[in-house]
């Protein structure tokens, strides 16, 4: 197969490599000789790859012309995208962590030529990234994290005007081996069985699962034969591409997390959270309504509106708990001690929703959170309060504190408690769902379901680890697999 090294000015590479030729982009894009051209790889080593611009363009033309484009555009996207870059990097991660172990700096930058590096101690960690992203020249910046830990913060493909001067004796030797060895496709990836939209946003602020949490997640999927794409908000067309959608954004009716679910359900996907139970999670006063219709123990409650206000303090007393129908992470929920305190904030309440939500003191050390997916326990953990507050959460943003998390055995756990969370999850659905429960002496009470639980690495998994990760793989495969031989896959 015949090569090109298109560049901006022929001058940027200076190298004579037999067989090559080299070519100015503007010349590949317009003159109709390389148009007519058949069975050419182009090695794009221009000096930008942004949308629209030369490099990009020398990329797009390659492919339309039926020509082997290095980098393709394709892979030109997945340097851009972040999410892409954090998967392909824990794909690495091991390796990247041997290689870098002897560095004594925070930060770290590799240059990777044809897949190979100066260092020769840096080979294969340059290969592998070679394989991943396919492009000549590749400039690969590491940071460390506080816990020690090495990671892949950017990649870039650069142009050949970018190789540093003492560099350049190296890239031309290892450019010559690489044409004359005249392999110049990507390794082939398998494809795979089942894929998973994410719905994932780093910049939450109080996001269900962390980034390593969905480095976890994606290992677990890999096991099972599953891809994991993460999604944005500006995905929602692309939802017809995927087997199963698991949304890992804090869910809202009036959101794009939630019109993500009814997109997804209505095109025939597996749904984490379905619509359903976001509709019936994030609204307490459905969850009060049912609860006491199938006799679930709660907190002693009371449906407030206008013309009832007054029973608030005859039926429960003070000090109460006000909450407005959609809080959540301990937010519009208050605690009110004096009569002029419940006046004004049920009044600030009321000012919002039609109805609110009221329920009697019930103090205690911690709240239980049982984990409950597909009607079966898969976690246990107690949420400890804050320092010096009531809640397990005190303040917001930048001074935000949160109470300690302990994960518990399941066996260790009360079974009154499990018993009662599992329960009131499956009043709500067959998805995954984090229950809060309280416990004071025999008397165990059911606080909210929680349709999009805390998945955090170090916290709800740190006893359950990897096999909560494979429960939930477990449960899309077996979905996507019902859904496909046309039977009911049980979600509600």
């Amino acid at each position: 197969m015949r090569a090109l090294i298109v560049v901006v000015k022929p001058t940027e590479w200076r190298f004579r490599i037999p067989e090559v030729e080299v070519v100015a982009a503007r010349a590949y894009l317009t003159e109709p000789r390389f148009s007519e051209l058949r069975g050419v790889a182009v090695f794009n080593l221009c000096r930008s790859y942004r949308y629209q611009a030369t490099g990009y363009y020398v990329s797009l033309l390659a492919a339309a012309r039926g020509h082997k484009s290095v980098p393709s555009v394709s892979t030109i996207q997945e340097l851009k995208a972040n999410e892409i870059v954090r998967i392909r990097s824990d794909e690495l991660d091991e390796l990247i962590q041997r290689s870098l172990a002897p560095i004594q700096s925070s930060s770290f930058e590799l240059s990777v030529y044809f897949g190979r590096n100066l260092a020769k101690r840096y080979d294969r960690l340059s290969a592998h990234l070679f394989k991943l992203f396919f492009a000549p020249l590749l400039r690969v910046s590491f940071n460390r994290s506080r816990g020690g830990r090495w990671y892949l913060s950017s990649i870039n493909a650069i142009g050949a005007g970018e190789i540093p001067e003492s560099h350049r004796p190296f890239v031309r030797k290892q450019a010559a081996q690489f044409f004359k060895q005249g392999r110049f496709s990507p390794p082939k990836r398998k494809t795979a069985r089942y894929n998973l939209a994410l719905l994932f946003d780093p910049k939450d602020p109080d996001p269900p699962s962390d980034e390593k949490a969905v480095t976890r997640l994606t290992r677990a999927a890999q096991r099972r034969d599953m891809s994991v794409t993460v999604v944005n908000k500006d995905d929602y067309t692309r939802l017809s591409n995927f087997d199963a959608l698991f949304i890992r954004e804090t869910t809202h009716v009036n959101h794009h997390s939630y019109r993500f679910a009814r997109r997804a359900q209505a095109e025939g996907l597996v749904v984490i959270d379905d619509p359903n139970s976001i509709l019936r999670c994030t609204n307490k006063v459905y969850l009060s309504e049912l609860l006491t219709r199938h006799g679930i123990a709660a907190p002693k409650t009371l449906v407030v509106h206008k013309d009832n206000i007054h029973c608030i303090e005859a039926e429960l007393g003070l000090p109460c708990i006000l909450k407005k129908p959609d809080s959540a992470f301990s937010q519009g929920v208050h605690k009110v001690s004096t009569r002029a305190e419940l006046q004004d904030q049920v009044a600030e309440l009321l000012a919002k929703s039609d109805l609110i939500i009221a329920q009697e003191w019930f103090p205690t050390e911690f709240d239980w959170r049982i984990g409950v997916l597909d009607g079966k326990p898969i976690w246990a953990a107690k949420y400890f309060m804050a320092p010096k507050h009531w809640q397990i959460q005190k303040g917001q943003g930048t001074a935000r504190r949160y109470g300690r998390v302990e994960a518990i055995e399941l066996e260790d756990a009360p079974r009154a408690v499990v018993r009662l969370g599992v329960k009131a999850a499956n009043l709500i659905g067959r998805g995954l769902y984090g229950v809060d429960l309280k416990q004071r002496g025999r008397r165990v009470t059911v606080i909210e379901v929680n349709d999009n639980p805390s998945l955090e690495a170090g916290y709800e998994d740190a006893i359950g680890g990897d096999a909560i990760y494979d429960a939930i793989v477990d449960y899309f495969v077996r979905h996507i697999e019902l859904k496909r031989n046309g039977r009911d896959d049980g979600q509600r």
